[in-house]
């Protein structure tokens, strides 16, 4: 027969609802206590049933993650981060991919926080107004984006694409397209603000908006057209699937990157540094965004965080070999 909590508390001269706290919350017990109990717990071979732990708590043992693209391997590093920090912590994760909709994200929340026990939204598109209505009375951390009195993580966009700027500058380059991705990104804008800012402290940049466009390889690959008709030298990209998609076009209408046009994404995935010629690029520390909001949301859980001010991780330029000197 298995043993059960009854035998770790009795072998641990505590009582079962200690050793639940001792395992579970052990914030709560003394580092003493909580020491008898592991040390019982091990010497038994106890393991205690998540599942069964969270029925007695009224949880689920589970997170929900909502992302809005799982095919960008943006989100799919989030994801994989989110995942195996919730596991070591004793939680499941449920994973939603809204695919950039809006409705369904709304549609989306309702479900997970129905089945979840709290929520990570990775860069949620809904209105301030509507995703708090939304998230009301549910533990919920959101990344790459501010939502007000809700704890949040992103990296700092407008810096990054600020350095974007200036290694381009410093390469001669002084008429630069931009092809942008959805008006309803947080990143995307923080970005555009940081361009523009930069470009004024210079004086001598011209900025050729080219429009949105699907923040996807296909999306990139429409801008690709928009660039060579734009005679800019250089382009920067809302990330780096369209970037490679830009990059795809680009060498099929005979335009060379960077020989005749410079390239810089945003990102950082894996695709980037394999690609020929390898992509420059913004850094963002995917896989911290993922584990950090998943400790902050546990945290909540578990009654020891707040909805402290937002966290900002560096985003730090990446130069390769699509870019060069005009």
């Amino acid at each position: 027969m298995m043993p059960g909590a009854r035998d770790v508390a009795r072998l641990a001269g505590v009582s079962v609802s200690t050793v639940s706290r001792a395992l579970r919350l052990p914030e709560l017990v003394s580092a003493s206590t909580r020491e008898r109990v592991v040390a019982a717990a091990s010497e038994l071979g106890y393991q205690p049933d998540p599942t069964a732990q969270g029925l007695r708590l009224g949880r689920t043992q589970t997170l929900g993650l909502l992302v809005p693209d799982l095919a960008n391997p943006f989100f799919a590093t989030i994801t994989k981060a989110v995942h195996t920090t919730a596991q070591q912590a004793g939680y499941a994760v449920v994973v939603a991919d809204t695919d950039e909709d809006e409705q369904a994200e709304l549609a989306l929340v309702a479900t997970l926080r129905a089945r979840t026990d709290g929520l990570v939204l990775a860069s949620p598109r809904l209105p301030d107004a509507v995703l708090l209505e939304a998230i009301e009375g549910s533990p919920t951390v959101v990344t790459n984006r501010q939502v007000p009195g809700v704890p949040s993580l992103t990296a700092d966009d407008a810096n990054g694409a600020g350095q974007a700027l200036s290694h381009l500058h410093a390469l001669g380059h002084r008429h630069i397209a931009l092809a942008w991705g959805p008006a309803s990104s947080y990143s995307g804008a923080r970005r555009l603000a940081g361009l523009r800012a930069r470009a004024e402290t210079y004086g001598d940049v011209e900025l050729t908006d080219l429009g949105t466009f699907t923040p996807s390889y296909a999306g990139g690959f429409q801008a690709g057209d928009h660039v060579v008709a734009s005679a800019a030298t250089a382009v920067l990209a809302f990330n780096d699937l369209m970037a490679l998609g830009i990059l795809k076009r680009l060498g099929e209408r005979g335009v060379r990157v960077p020989d005749d046009v410079s390239l810089i994404g945003c990102d950082d995935v894996v695709t980037a540094a394999i690609v020929t010629p390898a992509l420059t690029t913004i850094h963002i520390p995917q896989d911290r965004l993922g584990s950090r909001a998943v400790d902050r949301l546990i945290a909540l859980l578990r009654g020891t965080g707040t909805a402290e001010p937002t966290t900002v991780l560096p985003g730090q330029l990446v130069i390769r070999a699509s870019t060069r000197a005009l």
